[in-house]
């Protein structure tokens, strides 16, 4: 005998009350099976919708932004190396101050910073990139012994390369 004809013999066997009881249970199982199967994950995916578009959205606008910024950096003309060398001297000056030293070998620059706020570093690594046109290759940055200052700014010592245009 199957195991179905076993399963269909037990049934036969059952009296009416006993019969509406296990119906009962199996109307109730499935019943929560396609809640956990079907509407839950439904349910859930309608609930998180508006967050996650709002979330996607901002990023879309982050990217068309970089997308701009990525476009106007084409658009620029050419610059030679000693023009682009004279602006990064220049951006060293303007924001790093006395806390960095430039060394040229080459094509490839090597700026040492000692206690240059994380502020300053970031401002100054934009203009390097817009104005000179150079490429950061390397950065060993570090925190300084004396990490924050008494207004909370983080001071960083290390070292970045730089390539700049071809000659």
């Amino acid at each position: 005998m199957s195991a179905l004809q076993t399963a269909w013999a037990r049934w036969d066997g059952l009296d009416a009350r006993e019969k509406t009881g296990v119906g009962a249970a199996a109307v109730l199982v499935l019943l929560a099976a396609l809640w956990w199967l079907a509407l839950a994950p439904a349910l859930q995916t309608l609930r998180t919708a508006p967050a996650e578009r709002a979330r996607l959205d901002a990023q879309l606008l982050q990217m068309r932004v970089l997308q701009a910024q990525a476009q106007a950096l084409q658009t620029q003309p050419r610059l030679g190396y000693d023009d682009a060398l004279r602006a990064l001297e220049a951006s060293v000056k303007q924001n790093l101050g006395t806390g960095a030293q430039l060394n040229v070998a080459g094509d490839q620059v090597s700026i040492s910073v000692r206690g240059v706020s994380a502020g300053a570093l970031t401002q100054w690594l934009t203009q390097a990139r817009v104005n000179a046109r150079a490429q950061p290759t390397d950065a060993r940055l570090m925190r300084s012994a004396g990490a924050a200052d008494a207004a909370g700014t983080v001071r960083w010592d290390g070292t970045l390369v730089l390539s700049l245009p071809a000659r």
